[in-house]
């Protein structure tokens, strides 16, 4: 018993620490790449966005330039900045040189210009639709106080999410050069924005109406570029919810972007990609591989052992078999691998009750929990003292038994013997 023991508290330690250690390193068990990207050096990490966990990852720690990518980081910090995004904001002479830069780079603007004032939502659907340069500047300007402030308050939210390879350098990614990140870093910055519902919104949004301002009398429209959300375009995904895309010739064609289907949801970092095309095709192999090979399917069942615990005054039975009080199910590849962890007393003393519950289980897949399930008996288990009563009680009766038996033997044959000697008196006596 001792020994039994021992094992099962040595095995509990061993999946306790296996359960701790991949919690602790979400992403260590990913998927092999499903498709063939366009060279080795491209970087890709796609990550369920419900749990953080890792799916593919290449080159996913490597520093590259991350071009417009960049502004994923200025929205972040416009919407959590809580100023008024209906608010106005009037472009500063401060902002001159900025212009000018952004023009000689040939980036992409809203063609804003020094006095005109705007809404800071009409800046930030401008800088996440059309990528536009200038309105990224002015975010910068309006939120840090001025360009260099915002840099580093840029710098300061990548450390706070966890950032280790990230350094912003600009607003906006138009100016290369020490502007560098990783996809994995870039996963955790789109994370965060995706959980800002008012980010999302803008993100997801194929076309826009600027309205007019005091140096612009008509209003207009801008439209996003990207195929994956247009619905007339032969790379559309439905299922696509928002798309922020990238481009210098250094960085190459970047791009991230978050999928959800049937309730669940990925997120997935392309940097260094070399044709825009290919970019496209690879975000929805990626894509539709995810949601092709990941499904809900049922992890425990009512009918199956997942434990024991040790049974005292039993000798009959060694141990009490555990089931699970209700069915587990769980999101997952078909080759997770299911594993657990037991909240459970060491021993317990017979009688145990049928349906009993003697502890919880917690319930993994891949290394990420699932949920929790009570454990509980599927027949009694008698203690000793009763079964003991029971059989002295049966033997108490069979004594009985047989004393009466005996009794009554003993009587029918004593009372024969008294009468024959009845008969020779009375013979004698004639």
């Amino acid at each position: 018993m001792l020994h039994n023991t021992f094992c099962r508290r040595l095995a509990a330690l061993v999946l306790t620490l296996a359960v701790a250690l991949s919690a602790a390193l979400p992403g260590f068990a990913a998927y092999p790449m499903p498709v063939q990207t366009a060279t080795e050096t491209e970087s890709v990490y796609l990550f369920n966005a419900d749990t953080g966990k890792t799916i593919l990852s290449q080159n996913a720690d490597q520093q590259k330039y991350v071009a417009s990518l960049t502004k994923l980081m200025t929205a972040l910090l416009l919407v959590e900045s809580g100023k008024d995004l209906n608010g106005e904001v009037t472009v500063p002479t401060d902002l001159t040189q900025e212009f000018k830069d952004i023009q000689n780079a040939n980036g992409t603007t809203m063609g804003l210009r020094i006095g005109e004032t705007v809404r800071r939502i009409d800046l930030l659907n401008a800088m996440l639709i059309v990528s536009a340069n200038d309105a990224a500047s002015v975010i910068a300007w309006d939120v840090g106080g001025s360009v260099v402030g915002f840099v580093q308050q840029m710098n300061a939210k990548a450390a706070e999410l966890g950032c280790t390879g990230t350094n912003f350098t600009c607003a906006h990614g138009l100016f290369d050069y020490g502007n560098v990140s990783t996809a994995q870093d870039l996963a955790k910055i789109a994370a965060a924005c995706a959980e800002n519902q008012t980010f999302a919104q803008v993100a997801g949004t194929a076309s826009y109406v600027l309205p007019a301002t005091n140096l612009r009398k008509a209003e207009r429209t801008i439209s996003s570029s990207n195929s994956l959300m247009n619905s007339e375009s032969a790379n559309y995904r439905e299922y696509v919810q928002w798309v922020k895309g990238g481009f210098t010739t250094l960085a190459g064609r970047c791009i991230v972007a978050f999928a959800q289907q049937d309730g669940h949801s990925y997120g997935l970092v392309i940097l260094g990609c070399d044709t825009l095309e290919h970019l496209f095709t690879e975000c929805d192999d990626l894509f539709d591989w995810a949601f092709a090979s990941f499904a809900d399917r049922p992890l425990v069942d009512t009918q199956t052992v997942l434990t024991t615990v040790d049974l005292n005054k039993c000798r009959t039975e060694p141990s009490v078999e555990l089931y699970a009080a209700a069915p587990v199910s769980g999101y997952g590849h078909s080759d997770d691998k299911v594993s657990y962890s037991f909240d459970l007393p060491e021993s317990v003393s017979a009688t145990v009750k049928e349906g009993q519950k003697l502890g919880t289980a917690t319930v993994y897949l891949d290394g990420y929990e699932v949920g929790q399930v009570d454990l509980v008996t599927h027949r009694e288990y008698v203690s000793d003292f009763r079964t003991d009563i029971k059989a002295t009680l049966l033997l108490l009766c069979a004594l009985i038994l047989i004393l009466c038996a005996l009794g009554f033997a003993t009587l029918r044959c004593g009372g024969g013997l008294t009468l024959n000697q009845r008969r020779r008196q009375m013979k004698r006596r004639r």
